[in-house]
């Protein structure tokens, strides 16, 4: 196997665009400057860079929902400025509690960003007729049984049970509105911090618990974390990147040619992102791991074949050509198919993952410039010019590659020896793993795009738990232009609508005018004069949460906990179905059902369904796609079984731990498979270098697991903890694309090395078999 062998001459797979890294040989101090200056440039980009905490980006999609969605955020901005602060303990209705807690609310109001607050302190008695109804809490608490009397009070007030205050008395809420313009001026963290230490301070020496929640909260968590995971991402995977470069090539100068592209290729693409304007997200962030996984890839193959070539006594510039003739081709088909699965991406209905695809395929091209032109670069330049020396000190240095090799030599030898019987486990494998994986249901919740591991999602669980939820549900109401919004006739349709949404199993905490019309009821001053005069007295930040007359237009809202799309989507469609009576009334209306919550209902599983049909449809492409481009059937007929193998294991999985498809899921899947098909093109590649006229099939498959399979080992692993990397992440949706990434780069390289060479030997058996019958038949 280590004799010294010239590349057999085949068609090139790609054109010639592998020549490239040719110029690198040529014109090492222009090509030199160029990729100097490209970096300094991309450098410049970076600082451009910004953070997109955004929850609704996933479902930006160009569709009426999201259109309704867009205008109440844009009529009624409140809910997405709202810091929800949930106190809880066993304590809360006593004296000393509630004495805190009212200092508490009271100091808030100092915090910078501060447009109002909703607490148990807001609520007032009942109106009497001809006077202004006072606070429920009195100036002074009183003491002994007064103030058992005056919480009795408290829990049956309606304005404050189940909506303010849990029915068991052991949880509060307190509403904050946001200031959009000082908080932005002050920035998010700040103002959330502010709020955090005023809490604490006032709570201090009770034995309350507090904890935050809201869209303010959930985006800052959502920005820290991008923001971390971005420098773990980057010191992890190039760790581990380097230091399996340099157990297995014992050399700086071999560790420095494989590492160094992939550090080069984050710093064009993460520049690239800048000036493109690109902003880091929950997906956007994974392009860091996987530009360095793509750039390791490409590197690897190239320095293993080029090291190969110095063993075998080439000089460098020799050994760095043949890389770039022989490996170059599968580089850019790599490249070609990896870049194939982001394109797939661009057909989703969601602007983010649509954004996650384009930055996708456009690093993939850069991992392959600047690996095709770096490589070679670094080895003229790294690698002594007389090489025997440094070769003959490599051989004694090779305990890990050859024990590699001789590890792949012996998986060689059971699969040629016993390909019926592989492909048979395989095939039965593929067969009871796809019969779960188009069982797998959608699965969305807002708590998976969020740290799992902060206060938020705590606080919203509390919420859920106690006072039906922390998720706001809206339905918008437009009326006629030649109506006011103080119109009988508009009232009663608010009315109407109010009614309905609280009788929604499911949904709770429901607010509106209605609310302040039915306190007003209990004097019989619910007229509507007397409506707009309390109205014209309310803060702005309560009135504009619910009313806009300038568009006319109201807004009914309440709280559904966060719960599986599965479990919502029937919630929402009912109360849908419910307001058609209302609609029917009041043709001239138009009354929608929106939020966040209800367009994820919406939207996530037919998104999800799309993003499954299009890795399908990747699959078939691929697989036509190989056998065109390496010009024959037999290649498209063997990659269907290693590629379909590690999809569908993957899906086993998600299916055995109950996670269903998830958007994170179905992305791993569409990016991972487009990896992993990397490791199938470097065999099928090496396998047509092998092959030789009239000779035993099982020969060729032998020699090629063999020779390429060491590199498809540590490119497979690279690939594999690059992405897995993301385990580590706060956001829960990254750490399943990282579990089921590394899993299924992990699958298809058992694929690769078993079922793939088993395929072809008996593919190829098959052939000549049907070829000796055909000649037999032909003499005869």
């Amino acid at each position: 196997m280590q004799q010294k062998t010239e590349p057999k001459r085949v068609r090139s797979l790609s054109f010639g665009i592998e020549r490239l890294g040719l110029l690198a040989l040529r014109y090492p101090i222009i090509i030199a400057t160029i990729l100097a200056a490209v970096t300094v440039a991309a450098l410049f980009g970076i600082t451009r860079l910004k953070v997109d905490d955004s929850l609704s980006e996933l479902f930006r999609t160009d569709t009426p929902e999201f259109h309704d969605y867009e205008t109440i955020s844009q009529r009624f901005p409140s809910s997405e400025y709202d810091v929800l602060i949930v106190v809880s303990g066993k304590d809360l209705l006593q004296r000393q509690s509630i004495q805190a807690l009212r200092n508490l609310v009271i100091n808030l109001q100092f915090v910078d960003g501060m447009a109002g607050e909703v607490s148990l302190f807001s609520a007032r008695e009942a109106p009497e007729a001809g006077k202004v109804p006072g606070p429920v809490f009195p100036a002074a608490l009183p003491k002994g049984e007064a103030y058992k009397d005056l919480i009795d009070k408290i829990r049956r007030n309606e304005i404050i049970s189940g909506k303010l205050l849990s029915d068991d008395g052991t949880l509060t809420l307190i509403l904050l509105a946001l200031d959009r313009e000082v908080v932005e001026s002050k920035g998010l963290n700040s103002v959330v911090q502010q709020i955090h230490d005023t809490a604490e301070e006032n709570l201090k020496g009770t034995t309350l618990k507090m904890q935050l929640s809201g869209a303010p909260v959930m985006q800052l968590e959502i920005r820290n974390a991008v923001e971390h995971d971005r420098n773990l991402y980057n010191a992890l995977g190039f760790l581990f990147g380097a230091v399996i470069a340099y157990a297995f090539f014992r050399r700086g100068s071999l560790m420095v040619i494989a590492a160094l592209p992939p550090v080069v290729a984050i710093i064009w693409s993460l520049g690239l992102f800048g000036w493109l304007g690109f902003k880091l997200n929950l997906f956007l962030n994974v392009m860091i791991p996987l530009i360095m996984v793509l750039g390791f890839s490409d590197s690897m193959q190239l320095t293993v074949a080029m090291r190969n070539r110095l063993l075998e006594g080439d000089r460098r510039i020799k050994s760095a050509r043949y890389a770039v003739l022989v490996v170059g081709p599968a580089c850019v088909l790599a490249t070609a198919t990896a870049a194939a699965s982001f394109i797939a991406l661009l057909f989703s209905q969601s602007a983010l993952i649509r954004t996650f695809g384009i930055a996708g395929a456009l690093s993939t091209a850069i991992a392959f410039v600047v690996g095709i032109s770096l490589v070679p670069l670094l080895t003229r330049s790294l690698i002594p010019r007389n090489a025997k020396a440094y070769a003959a000190n490599l051989k004694s240095h090779d305990r890990a590659m050859n024990a590699l090799m001789r590890f792949c030599g012996w998986v060689a030898e059971r699969g040629v020896r016993h390909p019926h019987i592989v492909v048979a486990v395989g095939l039965l494998v593929v067969i009871g793993f796809g019969a779960i994986y188009v069982t797998l249901p959608p699965r969305y919740r807002l708590a998976d795009q969020v740290p799992d591991r902060e206060q938020a999602v705590a606080a919203s669980a509390q919420l859920d738990e106690k006072l039906t939820g922390a998720n706001p549900l809206h339905v918008m109401i437009d009326y006629p232009k030649d109506k006011t919004l103080y119109d009988p006739h508009v009232l009663q349709a608010i009315s109407d609508v109010h009614s309905i949404i609280e009788k929604q199993p499911g949904i709770g905490n429901v607010w509106s005018i209605e609310t302040l019309r039915r306190w007003l009821a209990k004097t019989q001053e619910d007229t509507p004069e007397k409506l707009q005069e309390y109205v014209s007295i309310l803060p702005d930040y309560l009135t504009d949460r619910f009313i806009d007359e300038k568009d006319n237009s109201v807004v009914v809202t309440g709280r559904i906990p966060d719960i599986d799309v599965s479990d919502l989507l029937p919630v929402i469609e009912k109360l849908d179905a419910d307001l058609n009576a209302v609609r029917k009334a009041y043709p001239d209306y138009r009354i929608v059902v929106t939020g966040l919550s209800a367009i994820a209902a919406r939207n996530s599983a037919t998104m999800i369904g799309k993003l499954n049909a299009g890795l399908t449809t990747e699959i078939v492409f691929i697989c036509i796609f190989l056998g065109f481009a390496f010009r024959s059937v037999m290649v498209s007929f063997v990659s269907i079984l290693p590629n379909l193998f590690p999809v569908f294991t993957a899906g086993a999985v998600l299916a055995a731990s109950g996670e269903g498809l998830q958007f994170a899921s179905i992305v791993a899947l569409i990016v991972a498979f487009g990896l992993s098909l990397n490791a199938t093109v470097h065999y099928l590649n090496r396998l047509r270098l092998e092959d030789r006229p009239g000779e035993n099939p099982a020969f060729g498959v032998e020699r090629a697991t063999i020779l390429i399979g060491p590199a498809l080992v540590l490119t497979s692993l690279i690939l594999a903890f690059g992405l897995g990397v993301t385990v580590l992440s706060a956001l829960p949706s990254l750490r399943l694309f990282g579990k089921l990434s590394a899993l299924t780069l992990v699958a298809a390289l058992v694929g690769d090395l078993l079922l793939l060479p088993a395929s072809v030997l008996l593919y190829r058996r098959f052939v000549r078999r049907l070829t000796k019958k055909h000649g037999h038949a032909a003499r005869a």
